[in-house]
């Protein structure tokens, strides 16, 4: 049996949406009164990304008081991926210190 969409390890191909398409969606759950089921089935989308989309709308709506906000996910991913770096900066050169200390005697 072939999948529409499927590559080689099985999974179905990463669908993507524009930004347009995502405010209707969510605009129909929480400006409109549809339930985040029936918006995702009229819509072909899983219940999962509606309301992940619709969470995040929220957010933005309330200014972050029932989550992040656009503007703070963004941030924390900087912010992360920057600690990471700094992590492996101090790594190297903790292991940089100890080649030295080591050679030095």
């Amino acid at each position: 049996m072939s999948r529409m969409g499927s590559s080689k390890t099985g999974q179905r191909a990463r669908r993507q949406f524009t930004e347009e398409f995502k405010v209707g969606a969510v605009r129909l759950v929480l400006d409109e009164g549809q339930t985040v089921a029936a918006a995702a089935r009229d819509l072909g989308l899983t219940e999962s990304s509606l309301r992940n989309w619709v969470e995040r709308a929220r957010a933005d709506r309330t200014k972050g008081k029932t989550g992040l906000t656009t503007a703070e996910r963004e941030e924390l991913a900087r912010l992360r991926k920057e600690n990471r770096e700094l992590r492996t900066e101090r790594e190297i050169l903790k292991k940089a210190a100890a080649f030295f200390a080591k050679h030095q005697q």
